[in-house]
Order: structure tokens, then C-alpha cells, then sequence
């Protein structure tokens, strides 16, 4: 690949009407296309999207790992800026990415994520720098990972370059929200593990909860935070415990819904 670059901007949505514009409009100027997947929203998210002069390929949401990995094959260019609906470029990230464009060196690039948690910016928690590939020549890697943790994996980790800049996470705007995707990413956890064969017990249950609260919490600073930073760090504890509970319920042959 030459050293001048074409970027196809791949989003995958569903329902998110309230940040697919922000989303997009950070990447007006940067990429040459932008491709919005999206599992047939309800709401107003392929409108907006298409007034901004994206184009919109509706699929059915099989896994975040196998839509994002349709997103790719979508793309007409070699290079591609994959992002979630509620993240958006900063200024800073679209200078760097705008200079890469004609200084395209490696197989990807990977840069710092920085949430917003009920409108303050979260610092710690483990949540930052939160580093994140996303820019990657699509013949050199792909999304990987287990659902719902999914990352991009390339081929050569060594030809992964940094960039300077925040990709900036509207993550949730109430506590709530918070709680309630914890708990659908917890029943989608527990069914990875047990295709993994994976076992669960109530000991297993409290230690994973408590290690997990303890590490967010003081070691990797959540206190620095303050409220929002024990309610982050709380909530993290209670996922990792609730995914061992609906394991421990999948593996006695009951269902969770």
C-alpha cells in the first residue's frame, strides 16, 4: 500500500438515534465513505445517518463481533476506522488521523478511549487510557475477541502504531442504563463461557465480584472519581458476579432470559 490512504468509516447501530449524528459528523472530512450497518432500528437512526450522507446496509445483528466484521467487508477501501455509534472522533484524533491519511506507515493504529459516564469524564476505574485499535488496512486484521468483549486482532501486534487523541465514549447517561446493559452483557458473557466449557460456583461468584470491585476501585484509582467512580467500580463487581450466576444456572440446565 502506497503512503496516500482511503479511509471507509464503518458504524454498526441499532437505535441510537440519540448518538449516531454526533458520531458521524466526527468523521465528515476524514473518511472517503461512511457505511452505517444497522439491525433494523425503529427509530430515527438511519434517517439522521442518511442526511448526513452515509450510506445505510441493514443486517441482521447476529453478534457484535460477526456485525462489526460485516461492517468491514462493506467497505470499499483498504483502510478502515471502525466505530461504535456512541463514540466520536476528538479534535485531536481527527488531526492525527487526517495526517496519517498521507503518512499510512503501519498495519493499524490503536488510540486512547475516554468515557463519559452521566456526564463526567472518567479518568480512572480502569477506564483510562482505555486503548483501542480501530484504524486498521482490513487484509491485516479483523474484529476478534468473545462477545461481548470484542477487540480487533492484526496479524503483526509490531505494526500496530499509536496516535495522539481521545476517541471519545458517550457511554451511559443514567446509572440505570448503566446497570441494565451491565446485566445483558452479563447473560451474554455467561453463554460464551459455556460454549467454552467454562464452570461456575458460588465461590467463584464472590471472588470474581470482590477482585473485580478491589482492582477498579483502589488499585487502578476509581476512588479518584468519586461518586460516579464507586458506582462505576460497584457496578463492574456486580457484572462479574451476575455472569457467574446465569452460568451457574446455563450449566444446571436452566434458561435465563
Amino acid at each position: 500500500m502506497g503512503k496516500e490512504v482511503e479511509i471507509s468509516g464503518v458504524i454498526i447501530t441499532y437505535n441510537e438515534e440519540a448518538n449516531i449524528g454526533r458520531c458521524v459528523k466526527s468523521l465528515l472530512g476524514i473518511c472517503d465513505e461512511i457505511i452505517v450497518v444497522d439491525s433494523f432500528s425503529v427509530d430515527k437512526t438511519k434517517e439522521i445517518a442518511q442526511s448526513l450522507g452515509a450510506k445505510v446496509i441493514e443486517n441482521p445483528f447476529g453478534g457484535h463481533i460477526e456485525q462489526k466484521n460485516f461492517a468491514i467487508d462493506q467497505a470499499t477501501h483498504r483502510v478502515v476506522l471502525s466505530l461504535d455509534a456512541d463514540e466520536a472522533l476528538s479534535e485531536e484524533l481527527q488531526k492525527s488521523i487526517q495526517w496519517v491519511k498521507s503518512n499510512w506507515e503501519g498495519d493499524a493504529y490503536k488510540f486512547n478511549r475516554f468515557t463519559n459516564y452521566c456526564g463526567k469524564w472518567i479518568k480512572h476505574c480502569g477506564w483510562y487510557p482505555d486503548t483501542k485499535i480501530r484504524l486498521l488496512d482490513k487484509t491485516k486484521g479483523k474484529w476478534g475477541g468473545t462477545n461481548p468483549h470484542d477487540c480487533i486482532e492484526v496479524l503483526d501486534p509490531k505494526k500496530v502504531k499509536k496516535l495522539e487523541g481521545d476517541l471519545l465514549h458517550y457511554s451511559y447517561s443514567t446509572m440505570e442504563e448503566h446497570i441494565l446493559r451491565s446485566t445483558k452483557y452479563a447473560k451474554i458473557s455467561a453463554y460464551a463461557m459455556q460454549k467454552q466449557n467454562r464452570k461456575s460456583s458460588v465461590v467463584k461468584m464472590i471472588s470474581s465480584a470482590s477482585i473485580r470491585f478491589m482492582q477498579d476501585y483502589f488499585i487502578r484509582l476509581g476512588f479518584l472519581d468519586g461518586f460516579y467512580g464507586f458506582i462505576i467500580c460497584y457496578t463492574n463487581g456486580y457484572t462479574a458476579l451476575l455472569k457467574y450466576a446465569y452460568l451457574r444456572e446455563l450449566n444446571a440446565g436452566n434458561k435465563i432470559e
